[in-house]
């Protein structure tokens, strides 16, 4: 072996050990899956930070910026912490290569706005926190691309203005949470906020923002607080608008609404909803449609859907008329069975790019329900069999009033019966027809008997 082979070898072994030993930086802790750079005093990122992570935790340091490719080398990485820094700006790709990426807590910092590429390629992002920064406007484009995000906070900052039409129900089916509450908005485009999403209307938090007291603000808050949704009930106090704008007149609203008693409160159009879930439960014969929402944004994209009961299915092969694929990969089942029911797995595949992405969609197919026996009419017949019984127990039993037993002198043979009887007794002979009636006299008991007349 020559002594550039013992060179080249001695510089690999060095280059091994020297990694080795930068694994885990000395200002943190490593554990199983996470690390913890927590209050280490850094003023940028560990050099060597290992690949293996899914967790880490770099809160409350003094981080200014991130660059490009900051986290690339941590594929498998889920869960970042950077809260309680000095971030005001993020790099292009700072996040490249994490798409894997669930949450990002990017709270208490010092971001002055948020910018289209800041969180490019993190479509499996679920929770997105920008609380408490100074972040005074937010692009249009931002939220673009994220669509598994369910929740993201923006409150505690100094925003005036958010780009709602940009957040509808095939962009952001999952989003359930939109906290904008604590900022600095004086109108909002109320016919923008109406179209939302029913989910994110549910869950769209402004609280603590100064704004101008009119009808159409007024009557968006009166039909949340009517459907008691939690972002208005639970914080009624804090729901605060300014009188003609003058902040020196401010009421608390939806406690005092005198102000708004001209006002014509009509019911909000809402567009209709189609969520799109990846749990799926239908009754038998319904319609229902199946997404193939991924993360590949090419227009040339071709789909292949993998069903438990018809195996492949792709828009060359539909033989089946009771199936549809449109263009954009959504599969349609125009009336399912029991026998649909299963895993839905799409395939889009982007020849140009060779890329391919997957959606798993589950489906269970009930049986109609049976209608239950209306508890109305099982009162009513109750009612009326009850009814039934007190005409019968008053009307069909024997008679035993006082003037049956003391007849008046002059009778006719219908007499002898009970006028309230129902049923006709045979008639006795006049010879044995006799009543023998017992009155009590002064003196003592006297038999009086008395014989009708033939």
């Amino acid at each position: 072996m020559t002594s550039g082979h013992f060179q080249a070898l001695f510089l690999l072994l060095f280059c091994v050990l020297h990694c080795s030993k930068q694994t885990c930086p000395s200002v943190c802790l490593c554990i199983s899956d996470t690390v913890s750079c927590s209050s280490a005093g850094l003023v940028k990122l560990p050099r060597s930070l290992p690949s293996f992570p899914a967790n880490i935790d770099l809160s409350h340091n003094h981080l200014s910026w991130l660059g490009s490719n900051s986290f690339s080398m941590m594929p498998r990485l889920e869960k970042l912490w950077l809260a309680h820094n000095e971030i005001h700006t993020l790099s292009h790709n700072v996040f490249c290569n994490v798409s894997s990426l669930r949450l990002l807590d990017l709270s208490s910092n010092r971001l002055h706005m948020v910018e289209q590429h800041y969180f490019q390629g993190l479509w499996r992002l679920e929770e997105l926190r920008l609380f408490n920064n100074k972040i005074a406007q937010v692009e249009a484009s931002m939220l673009s691309g994220l669509s598994s995000l369910k929740k993201v906070y923006f409150s505690f900052n100094q925003i005036t203005h958010f780009p709602f039409f940009s957040i509808q129900d095939h962009t952001h089916p999952f989003l359930a949470v939109l906290d904008l509450s604590s900022n600095r908005m004086s109108n909002l485009p109320w016919e923008d906020v109406k179209a939302l999403p029913r989910l994110v209307q549910r869950g769209l938090y402004t609280h603590n923002n100064s704004f101008i007291c009119d009808c159409s603000m007024y009557a968006v808050f009166w039909h949340w607080n009517l459907r008691e949704y939690d972002s208005v009930k639970d914080f009624k106090d804090e729901h605060i608008c300014n009188v003609y704008g003058d902040p020196r007149r401010s009421i608390r609203f939806l406690r005092n609404n005198r102000f708004f008693h001209n006002c014509t409160v009509e019911k909000p159009i809402m567009q209709p909803v189609m969520v799109l879930l990846s749990d799926v439960v239908v009754f038998e014969g319904d319609r229902v449609r199946l997404d193939c929402q991924t993360s590949l944004s090419s227009t040339n994209l071709s789909f292949t859907w993998l069903s438990p009961s018809r195996g492949f299915i792709t828009q060359t092969s539909m033989n089946d008329t009771l199936l549809t694929m449109f263009s954009n990969g959504t599969l349609e089942i125009q009336a399912t069975t029991i026998n649909d029911s299963g895993a839905y797995l799409c395939t889009a595949v982007d020849i140009k790019q060779e890329l391919n992405a997957t959606r798993k969609v589950n489906v269970t197919v009930l049986l109609p329900a049976a209608e239950p026996f209306n508890t109305g009419y099982t009162t009513l017949l109750g009612c009326m069999v009850t009814l039934v019984l007190i005409l019968a127990y008053l009307f069909l039993t024997p008679c035993h009033c006082s003037f049956c037993k003391q007849p008046p002198a002059h009778y006719n043979q219908g007499t002898l019966s009970c006028i309230f009887s129902s049923f006709t007794r045979e008639q006795p002979n006049a010879e044995t027809l006799k009543h023998v009636a017992f009155m009590e006299h002064p003196m003592g008991e006297e038999r009086i008997e008395w014989i009708p007349q033939s």
